[in-house]
């Protein structure tokens, strides 16, 4: 279980920023309150902002915190974004945030920490193979999840994210409207589920939610008999009959708060525990399990991309302001579109 640290702000005074740039790589700054009280002043410096995911490390969900920026999942993320007066924004998560960000925000600089951080439903679902399978069905409607490219979000009719999937979805069915959906295959057959809308299917799923094994859940659940499960619909569909509660990252901190149980099992990327902490401190969290152990584990309740976020790398792209997110104007109006119009539909929820 996470346990959340005070930060206690050094009073050193650090070099300007032109001497940080030719000294150690993480520019002076050793202890993590030296680095925190870096990143702040930087921010200042630079009119910028950070906006972090719930599955970042918690050291960088508490510098958003405590800079006056944002931690949230990927709806919130692009909400906050849109309504900042900050020139800069820095995106804490993976590569499709950051397109997000500047899909939305052409007018603003958008940094990320790395480049490198990708998202295995965005590598799994390339624009031109998705088009392919979009020509087969001429009389659907392209709904594609925010965990996708900029391009992929340019050739749909709606983006969604998973807190607002099923309302939408019943939202386009009450029109009889026939759907494709793109690209992971849990959340889709989930939202089938409950919506019985017609909907075809791309095959993709992310590697995190596919490791949680719903045998190992069952024997965790049976040790642990009190204890509330909560799941993330990109599960497999069976870890998802086994929940108390299924819902995006803030649905499911919302019921770790909400719920009377003192224990809660999750199925999600574990670096979600640093909020829920927070949200409800006297409760006992625990990790779902997922197929494999040590090393032989692909995932192992986290992200290997959202984990690429970290304190020294977020000060370095604060002072060599590297790692900028590009948009073909072109691709990024038309991404505007439909990524604009998840916005408007969750204002109206």
């Amino acid at each position: 279980m996470n346990k959340l640290n005070n930060v206690k702000f050094v009073n050193e005074s650090f070099p300007k920023t032109i001497d940080i740039l030719n000294s150690s790589p993480v520019y002076d700054a050793k202890t993590k309150e030296d680095k925190i009280n870096l990143i702040e002043r930087l921010l200042k410096e630079k009119d910028a902002k950070i906006i972090a995911h719930y599955y970042t490390h918690p050291d960088v969900q508490e510098v958003a915190e405590i800079t006056g920026g944002n931690v949230s999942d990927s709806l919130e993320m692009a909400k906050f974004g849109a309504n900042q007066s900050s020139k800069m924004l820095i995106v804490a998560g993976v590569r499709f945030m950051g397109e997000t960000a500047k899909i939305l925000n052409p007018e603003k600089k958008i940094l990320m920490p790395t480049l490198e951080a990708e998202c295995s439903l965005d590598l799994n679902c390339p624009a031109p193979d998705l088009n392919k399978f979009r020509e087969k069905y001429p009389d659907r409607q392209l709904v594609v999840y925010a965990n996708t490219s900029a391009e992929v979000k340019a050739m749909a009719d709606w983006v969604v994210t998973s807190s607002i999937a099923v309302k939408l979805i019943e939202h386009l069915n009450k029109k009889n409207i026939k759907i494709i959906w793109a690209p992971d295959k849990h959340l889709g057959s989930y939202i089938k589920d409950k919506t019985n809308a017609d909907m075809k299917l791309w095959n993709a799923s992310c590697i995190v939610h596919e490791e949680f094994k719903a045998s190992s859940l069952l024997k965790l659940m049976k040790e642990n008999k009190d204890a509330a499960v909560l799941v993330h619909p990109e599960s497999p569909k069976n870890v998802i009959e086994l929940a108390d509660v299924v819902g995006s990252t803030s649905q499911l901190i919302k019921a770790c708060k909400d719920l009377p149980n003192k224990k809660m099992i999750v199925a999600t990327d574990n670096r979600i525990f640093y909020k829920m902490q927070k949200a409800a401190p006297e409760k006992v969290l625990i990790e779902a399990p997922t197929g494999g152990k040590g090393a032989t584990c692909i995932s192992c309740a986290h992200c290997p991309w959202m984990a690429m976020n970290n304190l020294d790398n977020l000060i370095e792209t604060l002072v060599q302001e590297n790692n900028e997110i590009k948009v073909d104007e072109e691709i990024r109006k038309k991404a505007f579109i439909s990524t604009n119009r998840m916005i408007d539909f969750a204002k109206n929820l």
